[in-house]
């Protein structure tokens, strides 16, 4: 369900405000308004805000959200995610598309789709590139996992084709044609480039083009002139990766963005009186937070520590703390209303320091322990560890929290940015998800240590429900086996599930915003009042 609250006017951001909450990343001045789409030049500018840079151009190597953000803003796919509050799709690249059999899929696409710079119209050929290039190993793509049984492409012409499966994959209409590995590329550009690219493109075929990256500050899109779908709504898009919601709320609050995320701590003062020209929307979401052990840890390598980490650490403490007790304890990975969710954990959110202690003096360490926590350096990300911190220590747990910025952070877990994922004790993590099970469950196979699968969680049954869950077609059973998964994760210790979060947003009535049902923005399909 989506609350909204909208057009209460009331008085800018105090300076004494702005003093107050304006930490590291503030962007905005004291003096600034509410924001109105800017006209430059005589350019239509739509500013928002990301809450990381991006990362890759290339969607075989693509981050998550944040680059998708922008992929599907300058890429085409056949369908894409349609906004509101239903999960749903519409027709995009494709003029039409059915599932014909368990296995496969047959599509048509849409005459004229031009790719920029020269690289001409869209043909089966791009789609087969596209779609087959995550199946390469050399190319060794992370993201590998979203096209499950996908086994090539057919082509019966220039306009239709065929996917192809080995075995049923029902997430080939929630994640893989929708989202990120659903992007169409030009076969011909991307092979003049070597085969991938970077942070920066060689053409695009959405309403929208990359025109320029400024590392920590912008990225800029700019209006195709030739995109089949007609005229994009604006001239231009800036993309502002601020870490920080608080900062990013004070670059509303000034006008220096027309939309961002809030932090749950300022949604009840905004219900109450919003900005004056805006709206807050409120939304469940699909995010999922935890504190991961990594089990090859010398430390970390005995059960019975991170079974005591697990009972020491007070979730509903952190949900008042961190959240103020605005979003909910999970009970693990998947979010409530998607196939799999867990009514329960198998360990109750409130901490047990007895329970902790026992387990503790079964490891051998009665007289305490020392570890680290490495952490991403945002408020609710600082309040959540003191708050892990301060519990912990009551069973005798000493946490050492170490902040990182943001580019620092994401290569922690990251094998190809050296050792230093072997060095890593608890971590407190994030990632984000889309609206089926196999996408939040995908990341702790074993293949995934030291990509995304950073607690080196390895379990043979676990792997063996994975490969299995996404292919089963009868929701039921579907449903018990990520039940079991994420059992097993949380019976191996590596594992303490916080929350869910929730995604609360505001936005500048000078736009209509378009938003998935979790609340995420799908750029595309913004436009002005």
């Amino acid at each position: 369900m989506i609350n909204k609250t909208e057009d209460k006017p009331s008085s800018a951001i105090s300076r004494r405000r702005f003093l107050q909450t304006s930490g590291a990343l503030g962007l905005a001045t004291a003096t600034g308004g509410m924001s109105e789409i800017v006209f430059a030049d005589g350019k239509k500018i739509l500013k928002v805000r990301s809450y990381a840079d991006m990362r890759s151009l290339d969607p075989a190597f693509s981050q998550g959200v944040t680059d998708e953000e922008i992929h599907s803003c300058i890429y085409s796919k056949l369908i894409q995610y349609q906004p509101g509050s239903k999960w749903g799709y519409q027709l995009d690249a494709a003029e039409s598309i059915k599932q014909v059999s368990k296995t496969r899929i047959d599509f048509k696409l849409k005459r004229g789709i031009m790719f920029s710079g020269g690289f001409g119209e869209m043909t089966v050929e791009d789609v087969n590139f596209s779609f087959e290039r995550f199946l390469d190993e050399e190319l060794k793509s992370p993201n590998r996992p979203d096209w499950g049984t996908l086994k090539f492409i057919i082509s019966r012409g220039k306009y239709d084709g065929s996917i192809e499966f080995t075995k049923a994959f029902p997430p080939a209409w929630s994640i893989a044609l929708p989202y990120i590995v659903g992007n169409i590329v030009s076969h011909k550009a991307w092979e003049q480039a070597g085969g991938k690219i970077g942070t920066t493109t060689p053409c695009g075929s959405g309403p929208y083009l990359h025109q320029e990256w400024q590392p920590k500050q912008k990225t800029i899109l700019v209006r195709n002139p030739n995109w089949f779908g007609g005229s994009a709504e604006f001239d231009e898009i800036h993309i502002l990766p601020i870490d920080d919601e608080n900062s990013a709320l004070i670059a509303y609050e000034a006008g220096d963005i027309d939309y961002t995320r809030v932090p749950l701590a300022s949604v009840a003062r905004l219900r109450a009186s919003p900005p004056a020209n805006s709206t807050l929307e409120e939304y469940p979401s699909l995010f999922y937070v935890w504190v991961g052990m990594n089990i090859e840890n010398e430390k970390l390598a005995d059960p019975n520590l991170r079974k005591a980490i697990q009972y020491a650490i007070d979730v509903p403490a952190i949900m008042q703390a961190a959240y103020f007790d605005a979003a909910k304890p999970s009970t693990g990975m998947i979010a409530p209303g998607l196939i799999g969710h867990r009514q329960y954990p198998l360990i109750p959110p409130q901490a047990n320091i007895e329970k902790a202690k026992e387990y503790l003096a079964a490891a051998g360490m009665s007289n305490g322990v020392s570890l680290t926590l490495d952490i991403l350096n945002k408020p609710v990300n600082v309040t959540t560890a003191q708050v892990i911190r301060d519990s912990c220590s009551l069973a005798g747990i000493n946490i050492e929290i170490k902040l990182h910025e943001s580019g620092d952070f994401w290569s922690l877990g990251d094998a190809s940015s050296g050792e230093k994922y072997k060095n890593i004790q608890l971590i407190l993590n994030r990632y984000s998800s889309a609206p089926d099970p196999s996408y939040a469950m995908a990341w702790f196979v074993t293949d995934q240590i030291g990509i995304w699968n950073w607690e080196h969680f390895s379990d043979a049954e676990f792997d063996k429900l994975e490969a299995k869950a996404k292919l089963e077609t009868n929701k039921d059973e579907r449903g018990k086996m990520y039940e079991k998964m994420q059992d097993i994760m949380e019976k191996s210790g590596a594992y303490r599930f916080i929350t869910h979060e929730a995604t609360p947003v505001i936005y500048s009535n000078s736009i209509k915003p378009a938003f998935r049902p979790d609340g995420l923005p799908l750029l595309r399909y913004f436009s002005s009042v």
